[in-house]
């Protein structure tokens, strides 16, 4: 699977949170349990999905775009996210 985003946006995104896209996007379709959601924003159909790695509960906002996967962003899932994997998923020990 091919992956693209802003590199500006990543470098910020790192800086201030610490998420990687390089490690969400390895992370994202990998077979392991994730929870995705439709998220549409100016006339994008965009998609939030809430994972586990490693411990540690993360939301990444993606598109498809031109067949490639787009990350748009990635942050720690809030408490309501998590809860709801939680209640479909289980206890996440990836």
């Amino acid at each position: 699977m091919d992956f693209e985003w802003s590199e500006a946006t990543r470098l910020w995104v790192l800086n201030e949170s610490g998420i990687d896209f390089l490690r969400v996007a390895d992370s994202l379709f990998d077979g392991r349990p994730i929870l995705t959601v439709p998220s549409v924003r100016a006339g994008e159909e965009r998609f939030l999905s809430v994972l586990c790695i490693e411990g540690n509960f993360f939301a990444v906002i993606w598109m498809w775009r031109n067949g490639v996967v787009r990350i748009v962003t990635a942050r720690r899932a809030r408490d309501g996210e998590e809860k709801r994997y939680r209640e479909i998923f289980g206890q996440a020990d990836r």
